[in-house]
């Protein structure tokens, strides 16, 4: 059995006790906190003591800190001491979220590991839980652990965390990640990034998503390289400010969602280039919610000039439920496309159309070795023929042992059949097809709008929406369906840039909208909502919530976008 991640700590910090494991940046940038492996084991070691006293082996404890190295300690503490660890989100403005309440009750936590800067406001906020759980301050605790403490050993079916869902359509649901499924993902990840002790990893995705952990957190420490990190927040305000990390520190991988990559470009074209090198950029993955073709050409125009090269491009697919990593891009390849006939889209069907003719989708790479991907039709359960797009069906030994005291949702999600297959697969509810080995993946099944018996994809209507005028968020609309007296309505939410609020005209905004999403996709919005910024609800990894916005649009709850009017004459 290959060794699970206590081994591989106590691994690193006797063969390299002086390297940095982790590198954290401050809001002005400098290194605010670092760890090397030697104190990151010193330091886990003395939370697994404590917690080997407060609760037993298999208990549940919550993780809830600030952006910082903290919340690394407190996790491979859980690992050490067996106990379950449960992220979650830290309060924001001194309020708990609902889908951190949801969490707490779902998970029903021993213990809660914070810091001394959130401990007095989160039990003040929380206080059914300040009664019922120990409470453990991880930067307070000495980091020379007493007695000769000796880890708890634990097999690779036991689990090692909860990774809970991120609610986009429905009540989050705690993934049960055991100990192998973290070391199988390490595996295809390490592979399919080219990643060694020389690969730094630069990454801001909070450590309390998959992205985040598994990615920037646990694959540096698995191939003992160094991980540098930045508070999300700090890339939500600079998003410049990650670049010139990757440029610092001559990182080798980095990356995020799409949305980050457009962020990067307009903050470019308001401030101008930044003063960095990107040509040592080596992966530059882009996963978590849909990956177009149109930011990544954007990106490489825009940051050719300061080295980063359109090879870097390193397109992903994967999912909480597979541990993280499904399919990637591979080093150094680059993104592949194809050109779709729109048309047949509709119908569930790939076509290739004449280039400049049809729809340009971007694959998220090849299947991980080790993995199995079948294209299956989602109403029957029979394998699609080539060329049918149907759901993503994954196997293999990253893919979770289930959600976490919810006997029927891991039926329905983790027990897919097909016939004559041994193997259990695990149904995305994402949809896509395979052609020439490349995964493409056009949208989630749940999301689906089907308006007069035509398939359209909520993302591809959203892109076009906020294309259409200057005045528009990217990466601030819903798309959804609403019943209405003659079937399904088309629905969008769409919110209106800050800086656009008093100077835009609204007939002309929704005029925009409505001509582009007729010429583009041959359908009439049944309502446009333009609401002020700040709206819409985001998943942690920035995904549109559209249940959440269709609810809302339903109960009239949205703050609409009323422009000044115009002074008289």
């Amino acid at each position: 059995m290959p060794p699970l991640f206590p081994e591989i700590l106590a691994a690193r910090a006797a063969r390299t006790p002086d390297r940095r494991a982790y590198v954290f940046l401050g809001e002005d940038e400098t290194e605010a906190a670092a760890l090397t492996y030697a104190e990151l084991h010193r330091r886990a070691l003395a939370v697994a003591e404590r917690l080997t006293g407060l609760c037993a082996p298999g208990d549940r404890a919550l993780l809830l800190f600030p952006p910082g190295l903290d919340f690394v300690v407190g996790y491979f503490g859980c690992l050490l001491a067996r106990v379950i660890a449960v992220p979650v989100n830290r309060p924001r403005k001194h309020r708990i979220q609902d889908a951190t309440l949801s969490v707490i009750a779902d998970c029903a936590p021993a213990v809660v590991l914070t810091d001394s800067t959130l401990a007095e406001s989160a039990r003040r906020n929380l206080p059914e839980l300040a009664a019922s759980a120990a409470w453990l301050e991880v930067d307070r605790l000495d980091p020379a652990p007493g007695g000769g403490f000796e880890p708890i050993a634990c097999d690779a079916g036991d689990i090692a965390f909860l990774q809970y869902t991120s609610g986009s359509t429905a009540a989050p649901k705690g993934v049960m990640v055991s100990h192998g499924n973290l070391i199988a993902n390490q595996e295809h990840m390490t592979r399919a990034f080219g990643h060694d002790a020389d690969s730094t990893v630069v990454g801001w995705a909070p450590l309390y998503h998959d992205q985040g952990l598994i990615g920037n957190v646990l694959n540096p420490l698995y191939v003992g390289s160094t991980s540098v990190l930045m508070s999300p927040l700090v890339f939500i305000r600079w998003p410049l400010r990650w670049l010139t990390a990757v440029s610092r520190y001559r990182a080798h991988t980095s990356g995020g969602p799409n949305f980050a990559y457009d962020a990067c470009v307009a903050r470019a074209q308001k401030q101008g280039l930044p003063d960095v090198d990107l040509s040592g950029w080596r992966i530059a993955f882009n996963g978590a919610e849909p990956v177009r073709h149109d930011t990544l050409r954007r990106f490489t125009e825009t940051f050719a000039p300061v080295g980063f090269r359109a090879q870097a491009h390193f397109p992903c697919y994967g999912l909480a439920e597979a541990t993280l990593m499904v399919a990637g891009a591979g080093p150094g390849r680059g993104a592949r496309t194809c050109e779709a006939d729109v048309d047949a889209l509709a119908a569930r069907r790939y076509e290739p159309a004449e280039p400049g003719r049809g729809q340009t989708l971007v694959g998220s790479g090849t299947v991980a070795p080790g993995q199995r991907v079948r294209i299956v039709d989602p109403e029957t359960g029979r394998p699609c023929g080539d060329g049918d797009i149907g759901e993503i069906w994954v196997s293999g030994g990253n893919v979770t042992q289930g959600y976490w005291r919810n006997e029927a949702a891991t039926a329905a999600t983790f027990h897919g059949r097909l016939a004559g297959d041994e193997d259990a697969y695990l149904r995305t509810g994402d949809l896509g097809f395979l052609l020439e080995g490349e995964l493409y993946v056009v949208g989630r099944l749940k999301d689906m709008i089907i308006i007069r018996g035509r398939n359209l994809y909520p993302q591809d209507i959203e892109f076009t929406v906020q294309a259409a005028h200057e005045a528009l968020q990217e990466g601030g609309c819903a798309a959804f369906s609403v019943p209405g007296p003659d079937g399904e309505r088309l629905v969008v939410v769409q919110e209106v840039r800050r800086e656009q609020l008093w100077e835009a005209d609204r007939m002309d905004v929704v005029s925009s909208i409505r001509a582009a999403v007729t010429r583009e996709h041959d359908v009439a919005l049944g309502d446009i909502v333009l609401t002020k910024p700040v709206q819409l609800q985001k998943t942690s990894s920035g995904k549109i919530m559209r249940a959440a916005a269709r609810r809302r649009y339903l109960d009239a709850d949205f703050d609409l976008w009323a422009p000044r009017a115009p002074a008289p004459a």
